[in-house]
């Protein structure tokens, strides 16, 4: 897979963790059959042949409940005990992306985790633009692996619709698929 196309499924799973999906994000996943089996069976026959306002409540209502209420996919949440969201460079996350030339504007989003699961993709796909790939092995390496896959496995067993929960499924198998590509790609070991 080139370096475009791991881009955009990074900007693809950014948007999908970043906030519940509105009209216009439900009608173009409806224009997309492709991406939705690549999701999911169960995901394309819910999207293609579900209202779109039943969808738009329905995921609202599991998004919120999964990404917000219960659980959050923020690293610092998920891996250290205290509970607490490290800031600034005191951050892990923070700290790599500053150290590879990544400056994240908190200002700029609703997220207030420099270490969401949503900004860690967005910091996949400028790597990915960048062809920064040693780069972003070792982020999946010390960051998203850590933490991601557990995460959503856990996820995935609460979600209520089709569409997240075969999100998480095939959130899990891109991560691990594009490491083992990174891997080969660069014969690392």
């Amino acid at each position: 897979m080139d370096n475009r196309a791991r881009a955009f499924v990074y900007a693809f799973l950014s948007r999908m963790f970043e906030k519940e999906l509105g009209k216009k994000e439900i009608e173009d996943l409806k224009k997309s059959p492709e991406l939705l089996e690549a999701i999911g069976e169960e995901s394309k026959r819910y999207i293609l042949e579900t209202p779109t306002s039943v969808i738009e409540d329905e995921l609202n209502v599991d998004f919120n409940s999964l990404f917000v209420i219960n659980s959050q996919p923020v690293e610092t949440l998920v891996v250290d005990e205290s509970g607490e969201v490290l800031v600034g460079l005191q951050n892990p996350v923070m700290f790599f992306y500053f150290e590879n030339g990544y400056e994240i504007d908190m200002n700029r989003t609703q997220i207030l985790a420099p270490d969401h699961i949503s900004i860690e993709f967005g910091f996949m796909q400028n790597l990915a633009y960048r062809d920064e790939d040693r780069v972003a092995l070792k982020f999946l390496k010390e960051h998203l692996l850590t933490w991601a896959p557990p995460y959503l496995l856990a996820m995935q067993k609460e979600a209520q619709t089709p569409f997240y929960r075969e999100l998480c499924d095939f959130t899990i198998d891109y991560l691990l698929s594009d490491y083992e590509l990174l891997k080969e790609e660069l014969g690392v070991e």
